[in-house]
């Protein structure tokens, strides 16, 4: 057993050789970027050893690592496996980060499937001798009473609240008894799992109020920061991975599920049902449902349908008898996030040609032909989001948001109106649009020569050589370089040959187009003018896109507050065809038409 010191926090922790020093950080749920999931890909896991020898730089971390980082002791933790005590200084610290919760709500009929009613016991007497089951069963007609709950329940003269839970085909079951009268607290949550984000908000099921959201970061997290990753890690680990990626989700559900009854003073104990919207993937793991099927062709999931149980089957901490409701999906890469936004813009009902995307690492698109529902994934990467670019993080305190190129210099926008210590999507994004404008970067995405400019020009100073690569100075250490571009590229490319593949199957052009719904935690941070000037949408659309929020939370909060809406949503989830690009004749042309940058 050997000691691991952290500087900055003082902390002292044991750990036994054979794991990566990531691992052992992981186990104390200590914080270091992880985005690849310790494959030494990604290059964020950046420590300092102070003392303790790790042995040689690897040629991988050289690849990451700069001169003077190698020469200060900077290391990459998921490379390093430690057999000696350990002096450390962790190089990052967890920023909060800007959670989307909020989004359009269409109007719809509050129908709530739980309800309470107010009822009495009575004392049975020898001339009157009405068992206990009977007398509810006599103030709420054909009532259901589980077995599980006459065995449990001591039964007492006086008023109780009975909580009813209204099946699919109209039978109402008794799902628990308290004392007294507690009509007045009747409470569900709303879920929405994004694979980086999770949020959740209290609803009054009575009012459809919404008392209280909380947000956090997927704590999933440690696993990878993209789907494939943490199926991947649910592969290297088949006994206990899928375990722990649900405990890992669960747990940051009844951690918000705590800070949302703080906030409003309401008792979990009266937290009646649970929705949730989520990709499939992540649908999976909230349920311990093995996702490695998703991850390899032909792309299977174990299950689609809507799943509705107990919550305490998963380990929600709610009232006794809660019900846990998972909207459905449509495929491996349409979820039950796409089939709510689908639902809450009412694709389905419009007679106009309507395309909605959700801009994230997969870019899911739904085109709406009048109603006729047709769908596909594109693999846009996680650029949008921040990650696979040099100087890339997400949307937190500290990020790059916008950038400008002047002639009077780079300006740039910072979340938290601190120093800029990264560069998140839409950061990444404004800064490759201003590039193209500027002419610095040609329509092919590679950098002019600085050769080509004459000294006088504003733009000289901007452009550098790493050794021989070129790269766009931000900032001294801040730099867009030529990856970077490429991976904006291939989202770009991603995303728009997504558009023109299901309005080619659509018998559509993209001038026929009406609106353009733009939704999700990233869509929203993205401006027009940067998917325009990208060209991951292009210019005859500017006018026709509309943000819609995030519409995977609203789905799961109009579900929670009406049967109806649950049944249509099941409904519609078996009229959304589904469109593999890889199997589409012509589409390796399409999109390598697609990565062309727009012309300036």
């Amino acid at each position: 057993m050997y000691k691991l010191h952290v500087v900055q926090s003082g902390n002292e922790y044991e750990y036994e050789p054979g794991k990566s020093l990531l691992e052992i950080l992981l186990d104390h749920n200590l914080f270091i970027d992880n985005s690849c999931n310790g494959k030494g890909i990604c290059g964020k896991c950046k420590i300092r050893i102070k003392s303790g020898d790790v042995g040689e730089v690897s040629p991988t971390e050289l690849r990451f690592l700069k001169p003077k980082e190698v020469k200060d002791g900077v290391r990459l933790a998921c490379l390093i496996y430690p057999r000696c005590d350990l002096e450390i200084e962790l190089m990052q610290k967890e920023r909060k980060y800007e959670v989307l919760s909020k989004g359009y709500v269409p109007k719809f009929s509050y129908d709530p499937d739980v309800s309470k009613q107010l009822i009495i016991i009575h004392k049975p007497k020898l001339e009157d001798q009405t068992s206990f089951e009977n007398q509810i069963q006599e103030q709420i007609a054909g009532v259901e009473i589980p077995f599980s709950l006459l065995r449990e329940f001591q039964f007492k003269e006086g008023s109780y609240t009975a909580v009813l839970y209204r099946e699919r085909d109209g039978r109402q079951i008794l799902m628990n008894l308290e004392q007294g009268d507690t009509t007045e607290e009747l409470y569900g949550v709303a879920v929405d799992i994004g694979t980086t984000t999770v949020v959740t908000s209290l609803v009054d099921m009575k009012t459809g109020k919404e008392l209280a959201n909380a947000s956090m970061i997927n704590a999933q997290k440690h696993f990878g920061l993209d789907v494939l990753t943490r199926i991947t890690y649910e592969m290297e680990h088949p006994k206990e991975g899928g375990q722990a990626l649900k405990e890992a989700i669960v747990t940051s559900i009844n951690e918000m599920i705590l800070d949302v009854c703080r906030q409003s003073g309401a008792a979990r104990e009266y937290i009646y049902e649970v929705t949730v919207g989520a990709n499939c993937t992540m649908m999976h793991m909230l349920l311990g449902i093995d996702a490695r099927s998703i991850g390899k062709a032909p792309y299977a999931p174990v299950f689609v349908k809507a799943k509705n149980m107990k919550a305490e089957e998963i380990g929600l901490y709610v009232s006794k008898g809660a019900r846990l409701y998972c909207l459905p999906s449509v495929s491996a890469y349409i979820g039950a996030d796409i089939v709510a936004g689908v639902y809450v813009c009412g694709l389905h009902r419009v007679k106009e040609n309507v395309l909605f995307i959700d801009i994230g690492t997969n870019g899911e698109i739904v085109f709406s032909d009048c109603g006729r529902l047709l769908s596909c994934s594109c693999a846009a990467g996680p650029a949008l989001e921040g990650m696979n670019i040099s100087s890339g993080m997400r949307a937190a305190e500290g990020a790059v948001e916008d950038v400008r190129i002047t002639k009077n210099g780079v300006k740039l926008k910072v979340i938290g109106k601190t120093d800029p210590v990264g560069v998140c999507g839409s950061g990444i994004l404004a800064g490759v649009k201003e590039l193209i404008h500027a002419g610095l970067v040609r329509k092919d995405g590679a950098f002019i020569k600085p050769d080509k400019l004459d000294k006088s020009d504003y733009r000289c100073s901007m452009l550098e050589m790493d050794g021989k690569k070129r790269q766009f100075r931000m900032t001294e250490e801040l730099k867009i370089t030529q990856g970077d571009v490429r991976q904006v590229q291939l989202a770009k490319g991603a995303v728009l040959s997504g558009f023109y593949a299901l309005l080619q199957k659509a018998g559509k052009k993209m001038k026929e187009l009406d609106r353009v719904l733009v939704a999700g935690q990233f869509g929203a941070h993205l401006p027009v003018d940067s998917m325009i000037g990208t060209g991951i949408l292009p210019e005859g659309i500017r006018d026709k896109i509309e943000y819609v929020g995030n519409s995977s939370k609203t789905g799961a909060y109009m579900a929670l507050l009406s049967g109806k809406v649950k049944q249509e949503m099941e409904e519609l989830a078996n009229h959304i065809d589904y469109m593999e690009l890889g199997a589409m004749e012509g589409y390796e042309r399409l999109l390598a038409e697609c990565l062309i940058f727009p012309e300036v």
